[in-house]
């Protein structure tokens, strides 16, 4: 009898996984989809949902949000990517993964189905999701787009509200090189009626996001303009990034409140807030992984995300600072590297994934900014290596991409819960 790795195994390397290759397995349109969708019986139309695209934060405001309509009652489907540690997690009803035997059924029973086809990973992901969420009769999913949005295979669904989170420069050969192309393409998840709720205002995307919501009959709100003060709620997600989400994800409630499926209390909200990881399992956001000496690590993986991973960074009192640090090669990788701090200690090394810049070209990259240090071939060597350096009051940050901080966890032992 095959094991669970064996099926997962033959998922990653059967079908093309943007995780591992990057654009080579980014399929345009919509025809597997719906092909899938028609096969399943249209199981995406047996429950609400919620969609949830953005550049950076839309992976933390769909766990937040998740998380409240969990406290608020509701059986709560929550779909997201990438995974760090299991395939498991992309999928979770009321914060528990999707059962093993569940996924190894799905593959042995559709196969004949499905690879005639030749779907992508997250085509075949997705139509399991809404599968497996039909078949537990749950209320409502959160959907986080896989990338862009107007193309993305979740755009199937037809939810009680939209949120962009935001927008900065990233797949930039898949998704346009301009603030307004990214928009667009973001921009493409609003549907007729639905009202959409919008992270970040910027003067390049404001009005690609007014124009079609317009277009579509729909209202718009602005985070900013919507939540001027957070001080009431005390959030569980501390990265600096998430004074901009927690605005999002408040006024995503607000919006929910207005409609009359949705009963959401403040005590719901105030401890959806504070319960983020244990209700949903959501790992990799400036997330504790030793105390003496302090070790952090955060997916934050490009020129947005590093805007407030840096200060944050700067701001940790220590005798010295290091940094456990590697980046994919399709990323602004020079963009990110002009930022780093210059007096840090780095360890530069590459995660397990095809896409990984191996460490020694980032280090010579990093040498044109200043930043110095020495290489590993993997993050786990890189991780023990600093925690061997350091004294006590050192503080050791993990990061550059999602798939260094899977590498981490994966080595440490830390598993989402089940």
């Amino acid at each position: 009898m095959k094991s669970y790795k064996e099926y997962t195994d033959y998922l990653f390397s059967q079908v093309p996984m943007f995780q591992n290759v990057g654009k080579d397995a980014y399929k345009e349109g919509m025809e597997n989809t719906n092909l899938l969708d028609a096969h399943f019986g249209h199981p995406h139309m047996k429950f609400r949902t919620i969609h949830v695209a953005g550049t950076n934060g839309k992976g933390s405001c769909s766990h937040s949000i998740a998380s409240v309509l969990q406290e608020a009652g509701y059986k709560v489907g929550l779909f997201t990517s990438p995974h760090l540690v299991d395939f498991r997690e992309r999928i979770r009803v009321n914060g528990k993964m999707i059962p093993e035997e569940y996924v190894m059924r799905f593959i042995d029973e559709e196969k004949a189905f499905f690879e005639p086809l030749c779907p992508t990973f997250f085509e075949l992901t997705t139509a399991m999701a809404f599968k497996w969420f039909a078949e537990q009769n749950i209320d409502v999913a959160v959907v986080e787009v896989g990338l862009g949005g107007r193309l993305d295979c979740t755009n199937i669904i037809h939810p009680d509200l939209c949120i962009i989170t935001n927008i900065s420069f990233d797949h930039i050969a898949l998704l346009g090189n301009t603030f307004s192309k990214i928009a667009y393409e973001k921009a493409g998840i609003i549907k007729p009626g639905v009202p959409v709720v919008i992270g970040e205002r910027h003067p390049e995307t404001e009005g690609v996001f007014r124009a079609k919501a317009y277009s579509e009959k729909t209202s718009i709100v602005f985070a900013e303009d919507a939540v001027s003060n957070t001080s009431n709620y005390d959030f569980e997600l501390k990265g600096l990034y998430q004074q901009k989400n927690i605005k999002t994800i408040l006024t995503a409630i607000q919006q929910l409140r207005l409609t009359p499926y949705y009963n959401i209390s403040d005590e719901a909200l105030r401890q959806g807030l504070l319960h983020v990881t244990a209700n949903t399992g959501l790992m990799g956001r400036w997330q504790t992984i030793n105390n003496h000496p302090l070790a952090i690590c955060d997916t934050g993986h490009n020129v947005g995300g590093f805007t407030y991973l840096v200060p944050q960074i700067n701001s940790q009192p220590c005798d010295t600072l290091r940094i456990v640090f590697g980046m994919v090669n399709d990323k602004d990788i020079s963009g990110v590297l002009s930022m780093m701090p210059k007096h840090a200690h780095y360890y530069f090394t590459q995660a397990s994934v095809r896409r990984a810049m191996p460490a020694t070209e980032l280090q010579a990259i990093a040498s044109k900014y200043g930043l110095r240090g020495v290489t590993f071939s993997d993050v786990a060597s890189a991780y023990a290596h600093a925690l061997r350096d350091a004294g006590d009051n050192d503080f050791i940050f993990v990061g550059g991409s999602s798939f260094i901080v899977a590498d981490l966890l994966s080595s440490c032992g830390n598993k989402s819960s089940n």
